[in-house]
């Protein structure tokens, strides 16, 4: 056979197959942070003595992840996400989940875009866009007692809409919880269930144009034994020159009691603790409250073009505790100095303290601390 003709129709195969592919434009994006500070804390451990230590997240959580986009046409593109979280200490997982976000989706230039897969919720999605603590970082990872509000920050088997119009934002939210539900019948079960996916609906509305951003979110969480807990959020911030002003509120209601079914009761009550509970949340101890508020102001100003300095006061209200053991109010507050190396590199220097009162119960932890300072150096870089 002709080697020529063979060449030539090898060619025209490859060009057959690879044609319909000329027309989609796509974009793999590899992005992450990394992220390393020493953090020294009082009132920590059995006996108060305080910790030092290094961790594997000050600011921000190191990550890595994927952002792909591909063009179909008409307005349409394809889009999907890969992100996990690790701690720049140790090298590990920073979750039992190996991607935090894993989602895959549609986006229209005129309708908005669907996505679905492990998300962020609508209540940490509307804070963090909207009325964040820090304009240069949502929050800050070693100590953030918004996210204690959030309920959990994200969900698994999520369907989430968005749609935005000129300074006008909308998103809803359903996540199932894919028979993760009782009764529970032994103790066995309840570690699994505790882990396992919960059902989800909500969305949130904001506005943001010339500097003033404005916004409110509500999420149902069901849990897995059936106790229903409302969130609401409601807040705004202002950006003018080099100042930065933020306020905010934030509910979390169990509307339900626990069941008299001490398995459905454990798996129920063990979730809601996780969600409000967590020094790096600034949380403490939920025992059988059913409601908890917080108030939250702050500040940042951009001193040079290289130094940005924030404040942040918050102040929750815990209640619905029957007998009064766990009703009580908890005070936090931190002020952290960053310092830019570069548009990618930055060191950052914080301070924070809580203090909780009230009830017998009302602690930070298993300790009894009822008061606490942190101080943390560290280090960032984001590709």
């Amino acid at each position: 056979m002709n080697s020529s003709f063979v060449k030539k129709a090898v060619a025209l195969a490859v060009l057959g197959v690879t044609a319909p592919l000329a027309f989609a434009q796509s974009s793999v994006q590899l992005y992450g942070i990394v992220d390393a500070a020493v953090r020294h804390t009082t009132n920590q451990g059995a006996n108060k003595s305080g910790l030092t230590e290094m961790i594997g997240g000050g600011m921000s959580q190191s990550r890595w992840g994927i952002n792909v986009t591909e063009d179909l046409g008409g307005g349409l593109s394809a889009i999907a996400n890969l992100e996990a979280r690790f701690l720049t200490d140790s090298g590990v997982s920073a979750s039992t989940n190996f991607f935090q976000q894993s989602w895959v989706g549609l986006r229209s230039k005129s309708f908005g875009q669907i996505t679905m897969g492990r998300q962020y919720n609508m209540l940490f999605d509307v804070v963090t866009s909207t009325y964040s603590s820090f304009p240069y970082s949502p929050y800050m990872e070693a100590y953030k007692p918004e996210i204690g509000m959030s309920m959990g920050a994200r969900a698994n088997n999520m369907l989430k809409y968005v749609a935005e119009f000129g300074p006008v934002r909308g998103a809803l939210q359903y996540s199932f919880d894919e028979g993760n539900k009782g009764p529970f019948t032994s103790a066995a079960q309840v570690p699994a269930a505790v882990g396992g996916a919960t059902k989800t609906a909500g969305g949130y509305l904001r506005y943001s144009d010339k500097g003033l951003s404005v916004g409110g979110g509500f999420l149902r969480t069901t849990l897995p034994a059936g106790t229903d807990v409302d969130a609401w959020t409601l807040g705004g911030s202002y950006r003018t020159g080099p100042l930065y002003f933020n306020v905010g509120y934030g509910l979390n209601k169990r509307k339900d009691a626990y069941s008299a079914n001490p398995f459905n009761a454990a798996v129920d009550s063990t979730l809601l603790s996780l969600y409000w509970q967590g020094s790096s949340n600034g949380g403490f101890m939920a025992g059988n409250a059913d409601k908890r508020q917080m108030y939250k102001i702050g500040f940042g100003y951009q001193i040079t073009p290289q130094i940005n300095a924030g404040m942040h006061y918050f102040h929750a209200k815990q209640s619905g505790s029957a007998g009064g053991a766990f009703n009580g109010k908890a005070d936090f507050m931190v002020a952290v100095v960053d310092y830019a190396f570069s548009k990618r590199t930055d060191a950052y220097f914080g301070v924070d303290h809580t203090k909780v009162s009230g009830g017998a119960n009302v602690v930070l932890d298993s300790n009894g601390a009822t008061k606490r300072t942190g101080i943390t150096i560290g280090l960032r870089h984001r590709f």
